[in-house]
């Protein structure tokens, strides 16, 4: 039985409108925008100038603007930061996640329904030749989660009267949505894990998250030189964890001796999965940056490690 579908509450919405909406992403995010012109979602990453990555967004072409989703706790913090960049442009950024839903649907059973076949139905043939969004006429936008697992899952942003006409008010299974982004090793960012890690400690450019052929944005001078220098020295790994006190951005420790800082966590099972950043060889530890080496909690002491699992993507880029 697929897990419960609904509204992802923990999950926010921003809102870029005006003429230079997409010129201005151009200039803040990882990825390139004109793909959002050609009707394609988006994975991206927010970063300082240092190359610290802020926010992860998911990107949607809807019809009022561009939607960037977001984790909700960061969407005020994110809009205020990326409005002091608009300056002359003709952009609008706004925290929207009170006038929009966001739900979460599990397995094409439960497309079908909320009323979204004609929608899942467009959402398939486009996705046959690669990343697709559509928009039903009432405003509802679909997009597909870029994963491996077996059961497809589907983003939907919504005006909230319009969710609530299709009866995803209640809410999904949240705990089960962030097990299954585990297991497709997909990277978010909280307040607690914000401005710690450059994009590709998240796997970003593993993920299409990146372009290194768009241009300047913030933050792209130390993404560039991370990547074209070779000096990837940690990576965000799956692990399995016991039953502990974990929080996200707290520290972790592996059997194999690796430490790092987790980025996402939910319960499975009688313990944890998770995603964490670690060095990519246990050798590696004694050079990983303080952030990522803090092992002082009691939930890493040797009767408290993880294990790594296995990731449906390789951590090295093909040579």
């Amino acid at each position: 039985m697929s897990p419960a579908s609904g509204r992802l509450p923990g999950v926010g919405v921003l809102r870029f409108t005006g003429a230079d909406a997409l010129a201005f992403l151009q200039g803040q995010i990882s990825n390139d925008t004109r793909r959002l012109e050609r009707g394609e979602p988006l994975l991206a990453a927010c970063s300082s100038p240092q190359g610290r990555v802020f926010a992860v967004l998911r990107l949607l072409p809807h019809s009022t603007g561009v939607l960037a989703l977001l984790p909700r706790e960061l969407a005020a913090a994110v809009a205020g930061r990326l409005g002091k960049y608009v300056l002359r442009s003709k952009v609008r950024v706004e925290n929207a996640s009170d006038e929009f839903a966001v739900a979460g649907l599990h397995g094409t059973q439960s497309v079908e329904d909320a009323g979204f076949e004609a929608v899942g139905s467009a959402l398939s043939a486009a996705g046959a030749t690669g990343p697709a969004y559509r928009e039903s006429d009432d405003g509802i936008g679909m997009a597909a989660v870029a994963a491996a697992a077996t059961i497809p899952r589907y983003w939907v942003v919504a005006p909230t009267a319009a969710i609530a006409a299709r009866g995803l008010l209640g809410e999904a299974d949240e705990n089960a949505w962030r097990l299954a982004d585990i297991a497709d090793g997909l990277p978010q960012v909280y307040a607690d894990t914000a401005e710690l890690f450059v994009a590709q400690m998240l796997n970003l450019d593993l993920l299409d998250g990146i372009s290194f052929m768009k241009g300047c944005f913030t933050g792209q001078e130390i993404i560039a030189r991370t990547q074209h220098l070779g000096r990837i020295k940690r990576r965000m790994f799956r692990v399995r964890l016991p039953d502990a006190p974990w929080r996200i951005g707290g520290p972790v420790q592996l059997v194999d001796g690796r430490s790092g800082r987790l980025t996402e966590l939910a319960r499975g099972g009688d313990g944890f999965e998770a995603l964490a950043v670690l060095p990519l060889t246990a050798a590696a530890t004694a050079d990983s940056e303080p952030a990522a080496t803090e092992t002082t909690s009691d939930a890493a002491t040797a009767a408290h490690r993880g294990i790594e699992l296995p990731l449906p993507y390789a951590l090295t880029l093909p040579s």
